[in-house]
């Protein structure tokens, strides 16, 4: 088999990357953002396997594969995207300060892209900094991670379908080539990253660009092949390395600045991802009981809609009570999470695994009205209020 299709622990994993996010823009960890480096492997990692199952069991629906990904994907973000996108909207008219112009203006144009799945490059299009702590927050920024994995899930299966059914090759000839492609990949897109970075320039473009940060993604691809998780089981003392690899892992999220620490975009965040990687093989073919902890599991079943969900309060609950401390981001954080499980078990899990209607062409019709919508909402959505201009200050 090409990897189990659900490994409790990886769940726990999932808690873990995205603790370490919430961390980091919590202002608590300063590597937390790490934790997306993991998110994006855990991604390569699963979905990889999934494609490799399909092709054991005799064939490979890419339309099928695609419609589950909307199925996960869609929903959750798309209520996000439009619910903080009006309430940004009726913040603003209703002359909340903290909530300008400015910042309606940029929600709904990034919120556009978000729906494309383009906004990494739309955000690059723009200068606007990933790393800069001084300029307004763009509500949406965190959602390039979201559109570099959607792009991913768009090129990577067609390829894979290409290798797996070439003529004349067994499952081993098969399931080797699309290991030697992800590894290739890897080094492409490893050198790119180095090649691209500069130390006098801002990091942005080769954290959030697609080409500079798919290594990640086939990292984990690399890691679901019948070679490279074979070789995992055959580490001596395997299972006693999961814990001090994961132990170094958070570590580095503890020790490293992603401003300051240049030698991440040299060969760095390939390096972590690696270990990532290593790490999920290892759970993956050995299990670790202290990533089973119900809390662990917990956040990582409810994490994309946390993702989803933590930024946008942080940039407006910072802004509503004219405060950036730690204190106001967790409660931030807590908020989200509140939202997260309403989201999860409201949204997401109905329509993923009980709306037989998003099934079939329902689900599509469902899916085009539904876009349709949101594009006409962005185009539409009325300018926001003039400020209001008080002749004593003048």
């Amino acid at each position: 088999m090409a990897g189990s299709s659900h490994v409790p622990a990886l769940d726990g994993l999932r808690g873990v990357a995205i603790g370490g996010v919430l961390l980091f823009h919590a202002g608590v960890l300063p590597g937390g953002f790490l934790g997306v480096d993991l998110f994006f492997v855990l991604s390569g990692f699963l979905i990889t396997g999934l494609l490799l199952r399909e092709a054991e069991s005799g064939r490979v629906s890419l339309v099928g594969f695609w419609g589950r990904r909307l199925r996960r994907l869609f929903p959750a973000i798309a209520v996000t995207l439009v619910v903080v996108t009006v309430g940004v909207w009726g913040l603003q008219r209703l002359g909340v300060a903290g909530v300008g112009a400015d910042l309606v203006r940029t929600t709904g144009s990034d919120a556009l892209w978000s729906q494309l799945n383009l906004v990494n490059w739309h955000l690059l299009a723009q200068d606007a900094s990933y790393w800069d702590a001084y300029g307004q927050a763009r509500i949406f920024e965190h959602l390039w991670s979201i559109a570099v994995e959607e792009q991913f899930y768009v090129v990577w299966p067609l390829l894979v379908v290409v290798m797996l059914v070439f003529p004349g090759l067994d499952r081993t000839s098969a399931q080797v080539r699309v290991m030697v492609a992800a590894l290739a990949g890897v080094v492409v897109s490893t050198v790119a990253m180095a090649a691209l970075w500069g130390p006098a320039e801002d990091p942005t473009r080769v954290y959030t660009g697609t080409d500079t940060r798919a290594f990640s993604l086939l990292m984990g691809a690399a890691m679901a092949t019948a070679p490279v998780r074979s070789g995992i089981r055959l580490l001596p003392g395997g299972g006693r390395l999961a814990g001090p690899l994961a132990t170094g892992i958070l570590a580095s999220w503890a020790l490293t600045d992603g401003v300051s620490s240049g030698w991440l975009f040299t060969g760095g965040l390939a390096l972590h991802a690696a270990a990532c990687a290593l790490l999920i093989g290892l759970v993956e073919a050995t299990g670790a009981t202290w990533l089973e902890a119900r809390p662990l599991r917990w956040l990582g079943e409810i994490s994309y809609s946390l993702y989803l969900w933590h930024w946008p309060l942080i940039v407006l609950i910072t802004a509503l009570v004219g405060s950036d401390t730690i204190p106001v981001k967790l409660m931030a954080v807590v908020m989200a999470a509140a939202i997260a499980c309403a989201s999860t078990h409201l949204v997401e899990a109905p329509i993923r695994f009980r709306a037989r209607w998003a099934r079939g062409r329902m689900g599509v019709v469902a899916f085009g009205l539904v876009s349709a919508a949101m594009l006409l909402l962005w185009l539409c959505l009325p300018e926001p209020m003039a400020p209001k201009i008080d002749i004593s200050d003048l």
